[in-house]
């Protein structure tokens, strides 16, 4: 475990990127204890005031403390983008496991399935879902989730089928194993690696994802603090108080860059043939 660590944060890059999801991880907790001010609730006598020492971001169109709302807001897109991804994970990774390890008409029935959630973009199948299941939180982890359930079946079936014929899996067969027992004592364990790196990844391309439908007014149900609508509501006030949609917007590229690089330092790690090549 040491060894992991100090692999991982060799690269000076990894640790700064470390150290912003850790602060916003940390904001995220301990949001009510870090400003006074209530994320709903506004002051209609202070409405889009620019930042001063009472409020250090200003306020927006309701009078609400911008920076809390940034803070909580962390805590939206966090959430948001760990649940969207382990949805996405869990069952993307139990449909590569099944279909490559049985293939047959299995195999061609999720294939097929795979190819035609594959066939749109991940945004614009969100976009799609989004119309289906309406906007809230539940909905929005469930559109991303479904939207990027691909990425992590194709991968998942490549590394099965590049396991399930070696001479271990074999003899456990030859034994007696039961389907059930081979498939997660021993595929899923060895197929992991890759599947952890890609999960870290898209944690940061979720958050995006659920920040770009929040600011085209397809997200969650205001008045819930979320960074990508608070930036959309910043645009038409930008001459106001840039600070207001300028500020979420760096949060949303500083979180989304450190899952990256995080994931990137994962792979060094756990793949040392692709070492330092990002």
């Amino acid at each position: 475990m040491k060894s992991f660590f100090k692999t991982l944060f060799k690269r000076k890059i990894v640790v700064m990127a470390a150290l912003f999801v850790l602060l916003f991880i940390i904001t995220a907790i301990l949001a009510p204890m870090m400003t006074p001010y209530d994320p709903y609730v506004g002051d209609f006598g202070d409405i889009l005031a620019k930042p001063s020492m009472q409020h250090w971001l200003g306020t927006d169109e309701a009078g609400r403390d911008v920076l809390t709302r940034i803070f909580y807001g962390a805590r939206t897109s966090l959430v948001i983008g760990v649940i969207s991804v382990l949805i996405s994970a869990v069952i993307g990774v139990l449909l590569g496991l099944i279909s490559a390890y049985y293939g047959g008409i299995i195999n061609v029935i999720i294939s097929r399935i795979i190819d035609v959630l594959m066939a749109l973009p991940s945004l614009m199948l969100a976009l799609a879902l989004g119309m289906v299941f309406g906007r809230g939180t539940l909905s929005l982890m469930i559109i991303l989730g479904v939207s990027t359930i691909p990425t992590y079946t194709r991968i998942m079936s490549a590394q099965v089928l590049s396991i399930k014929n070696q001479d271990y899996i074999l003899a456990e067969k030859v034994v007696g194993a039961e389907n059930k027992r081979i498939l997660f004592s021993h595929i899923l364990p060895n197929c992991f690696s890759p599947i952890l790196v890609v999960l870290t990844t898209n944690i940061g391309g979720t958050i995006l994802a659920e920040s770009s439908l929040s600011f085209l007014g397809m997200g969650i149900n205001p008045p819930m603090a979320s960074w990508g609508a608070m930036v959309s509501a910043g645009c038409s006030k930008i001459l106001i108080n840039p600070v207001y949609g300028i500020a979420p917007g760096i949060c949303v590229c500083l979180l989304v860059y450190g899952f990256n690089v995080l994931g990137d330092g994962l792979r060094d790690v756990l793949d040392p043939r692709l070492r330092g090549s990002i």
